[in-house]
């Protein structure tokens, strides 16, 4: 709740804004957790609290599980949105970030008070759960902001340090996850104190963030949001969900210069490392992190103790729900490779298949052969069959899983589900823009200059992309305030787009204009659920209910 004298002053600081270029006050609030001083933007009507640390890592333990941030002492300036969790730049190949990066960061419109609550919209970033941040140079707030929405992005620990998953309770696995859970109850426990509907979270990701916000809702035991937004990624992703690792910290430390067969003094070892030297060591070594079922520890709470495959309903049960994905999803993930490449991948569709379902070499084959001629027919992989090899990676890691995801839950009570294709193909395409990729199309994670004001993109997008951008967080704006992203059609939202049923499984295509479809990829989807209908059994993690 506000406290009088913040509310006080916060209010005031709203009339000297809108007053001349008189002394600017900034923006004062009194959480549960002590006073933050914020920053007025100077790009919209709306005040910045930024770096706001939710959460500690244990130095001791760096690859274990955080603790709650403890209260502020003194006010604490909220002015710095520039921490990052340690990470490989994607661009640049340097190191990045540190262990003190369990920041989050508020931006609330001006006219959010005590007695206007607004409505919370959280973004957990994607990254494949190995790289990303939070911070304004990619996700800045002012297209959302104007939908008077309070908007809060937040770090969480990535790579090793977020998801190394042992057989040991020190690091059970998922920390990056958990971390995001704590912060989602930080959010809950003070976002009132912004002038915020603390009855009204939704939460929404992209891509690794997607898939965070569909394992927030399917095993979370505590309701800290109350909708969801997945853009590009839910937990039935392909071979997302592995079994600990114990090898990970032997390999590790074997890497920078100390041997062990003892998974303890491995971890202690790296934990005396520089985050720098473990990052490049975890490169060298071409690890990958995932989300993993951990293993039962006594005193240890586990947050994933089953497969998504196995679970029929989220824990928090009814949640509205908007989900979907890019029409293009593998685009640059080709576009960006040369031709040599991609002809050297000549096991792709076997690998695909052999991540996902455990068969015989035999039965791997024909199941081969089958994926295959669907895709490419008798055609070698080369750069010439390129289409067929957009799908297939676009099918078995972002749009089969969209559509399994929304069915499930359709067929287990859940409603108020609403599902989209992106299709715009314009100039903030963000990933296409990154990479230089000029194929027309709607790649993964093209959608998110539209959502965001990224740092270095036109600050006057052309009237096409404008319109797009005003479409799409008017329809997320309207989902956070009502459940519903078209209430009613307006000129920016001409149509209404109706939620999905096990019956019609309406979407909306979102493209230069809006239309409702059914039938999301229909060929395509219908093929992957014969092959999953007859492989059934054989996938990784799949237990039988009926035994």
């Amino acid at each position: 709740m506000w406290r009088y004298k913040c509310n006080t002053i916060l209010l005031l600081s709203f009339v000297f804004n809108y007053g001349t270029a008189m002394s600017r006050i900034d923006p004062l609030v009194d959480t549960n957790v002590g006073m933050i001083r914020g920053l007025r933007a100077t790009d919209g009507d709306y005040a910045m609290f930024m770096g706001i640390p939710y959460a500690t890592v244990d130095e001791a333990n760096p690859f274990g599980l955080s603790k709650p941030y403890p209260r502020f002492n003194e006010a604490f300036d909220a002015y710095n949105d520039t921490a990052m969790c340690p990470h490989l730049d994607d661009l640049t190949k340097e190191v990045i970030g540190s262990l003190d990066c369990l920041h989050l960061n508020v931006y609330v419109p001006n006219k959010a008070n005590s007695n206007n609550r607004l409505p919370v919209l959280v973004w957990i970033h994607g990254g494949s759960l190995k790289i990303g941040y939070s911070g304004r140079y990619l996700y800045g707030p002012r297209f959302l902001v104007k939908q008077d929405i309070i908007l809060v992005t937040l770090n969480y620990r990535v790579g090793p340090y977020g998801f190394m998953c042992l057989d040991v309770p020190e690091v059970p696995g998922n920390q990056g996850l958990k971390d995001q859970q704590l912060a989602l109850k930080w959010i809950k426990d003070n976002i009132a104190a912004f002038g915020a509907n603390p009855d009204r979270i939704t939460i929404f990701g992209e891509s690794a963030g997607s898939k965070s916000v569909d394992f927030q809702l399917m095993y979370s035991q505590e309701k800290l949001f109350h909708q969801v937004i997945m853009q590009s990624g839910t937990a039935m992703a392909t071979s997302l969900v592995k079994y600990p690792d114990p090898s990970v910290p032997l390999k590790l430390s074997e890497q920078l210069g100390f041997k062990t067969t003892h998974t303890k003094e491995a971890l202690s070892f790296l934990a005396s490392i520089d985050t720098k030297l473990v990052i490049v060591a975890a490169e060298e070594l071409k690890l990958k992190y995932n989300p993993c079922v951990e293993n039962y520890f006594e005193n240890v709470e586990r947050f994933i103790p089953d497969f998504p495959i196995n679970i029929k309903k989220p824990n928090l049960g009814n949640l509205p729900t908007l989900l979907g994905a890019n029409k293009d999803e593998g685009l640059v993930e080709f576009e960006t490779r040369t031709a040599e490449k991609i002809s050297q991948d000549y096991d792709m569709f076997l690998n695909y298949l052999n991540d996902n379902f455990n068969l015989n070499t035999e039965e791997l084959h024909e199941m081969e052969q089958i994926v295959r001629n669907f895709y490419i027919g008798d055609e070698i992989i080369s750069k010439d069959v390129i289409g067929g090899l957009i799908q297939i990676y676009s099918d078995l890691m972002y749009i089969y899983p969209t559509a399994r995801t929304y069915r499930k839950y359709l067929d287990n009570g859940l409603k108020n589900i609403y599902l989209y294709m992106f299709s715009y193909d314009g100039g903030r395409n963000y990933v296409k823009d990154k990479f230089n990729v000029t194929a027309a199309g709607a790649a993964h994670a093209d959608e998110i200059g539209y959502l965001f004001d990224i740092s270095y993109m036109d600050k006057s997008p052309a009237p096409e992309d404008q319109l797009v951008i005003d479409r799409m967080t008017t329809l997320w704006a309207n989902f956070v305030k009502f459940g519903n992203p078209t209430p009613q059609t307006t000129d920016i939202l001409p149509v209404l787009w109706p939620a999905a049923t096990k019956n019609e499984q309406y979407y909306l295509d979102i493209d230069a204009d809006l239309t409702v479809g059914k039938r999301y990829f229909n060929s395509r989807v219908a093929f992957w659920d014969l092959f999953y209908k007859l492989n059934e059994k054989a996938q990784i993690g799949y237990k039988d209910s009926s035994n």
